[in-house]
């Protein structure tokens, strides 16, 4: 409909265009309309329409019309506003938690709420999640559209959400422990502003429903931390802080699209922790995207 309704409006455009050449004598028998492009055919004497794909019929002119339909062309430079990302995360522990609980890192209040060990930082897989927001993105054109260069700038929110009774704090050096209570929410917040940079793939770049894949690195800033909690002895809390957490963060990262669908993946390199804490967790996470390509 939308299709018909366009052809319709660039035949009738067409005919005053035409009118217009032939009263002024210019002899070119082409009119662009956006992206069609209107062809005057020449006069061949025959009284009905021609039956091919895009050719129409001008009754009082005695002459046939073709519309076509031609791309335009691509820019080596595109842009892409307010991407987001909806994912979950995790982390691949590899803690040695005899050599950490020799450190300063964890502390141990009281003998009944037991040392940290693993099971302190268990995770509730299904609610911890990963958010992003990217500023914007750019693709920058390197083999014929096909190879392609993207990089942007944006904010990344990790949500750890835990299955215990952990607890971070800054009083006045960081330190974590098992608390005496329970939580009915219990999360530690960290979000890092952050840069991406990828090498894109593009098998069909004049096909919106082509597939593409991207792979690379992203450098992150941490900016905020926090430690959120909800509970029927305490109510609500919030413990911010850096928590002994690595400022930078470094991550190899992918991208895979078909069609409008796009799917993401990220993976620390290295720790979610400082070397001083002694604990070896590296975060990941995978989600879908939304964004234009």
């Amino acid at each position: 409909m939308k299709r018909l309704a366009i052809v319709t409006a660039a035949f009738l455009l067409s005919g005053s265009l035409f009118a217009q050449t032939d009263s002024t004598g210019n002899n070119s028998d082409t009119v662009k309309v956006g992206n069609f492009i209107i062809i005057k055919k020449n006069k061949d004497g025959n009284s009905s329409s021609s039956d091919n794909k895009g050719i129409w019929k001008d009754w009082d002119r005695n002459f046939d019309i073709k519309i076509e339909r031609r791309n335009r062309a691509k820019r080596n430079i595109s842009t892409n506003w307010w991407i987001m990302d909806l994912g979950f995360t995790n982390f691949r522990d590899q803690t040695n938690y005899t050599n950490a609980q020799a450190g300063g890192y964890f502390r141990n209040f009281r003998p009944a709420d037991g040392a940290v060990n693993q099971n302190s930082f268990k995770l509730n897989t299904g609610k911890s999640t990963n958010v992003n927001i990217w500023f914007f993105m750019q693709k920058v054109n390197v083999v014929k559209h096909v190879v392609n260069l993207k990089y942007g700038l944006g904010l990344e929110m990790y949500n750890f959400r835990y299955d215990s009774r952990i607890s971070y704090r800054k009083d006045p050096n960081p330190y974590v422990y098992n608390d005496s209570i329970s939580f009915s929410k219990n999360k530690l917040y960290a979000g890092y502003l952050t840069v991406p940079f990828m090498l894109n793939i593009n098998t069909s770049p004049n096909n919106r429903r082509g597939f593409s894949i991207s792979a690379g690195m992203s450098a992150g800033y941490l900016i905020s931390s926090r430690n959120k909690q909800k509970s029927s002895e305490r109510g609500k809390q919030k413990s911010p802080g850096d928590f002994n957490l690595e400022p930078f963060r470094l991550a190899a990262i992918g991208e895979v699209g078909l069609g409008p669908v796009r799917l993401y993946g990220s993976y620390s390199i290295n720790k979610l922790h400082k070397d001083i804490t002694r604990v070896e967790q590296y975060p990941y996470a995978v989600g879908i995207r939304f964004s234009r390509w």
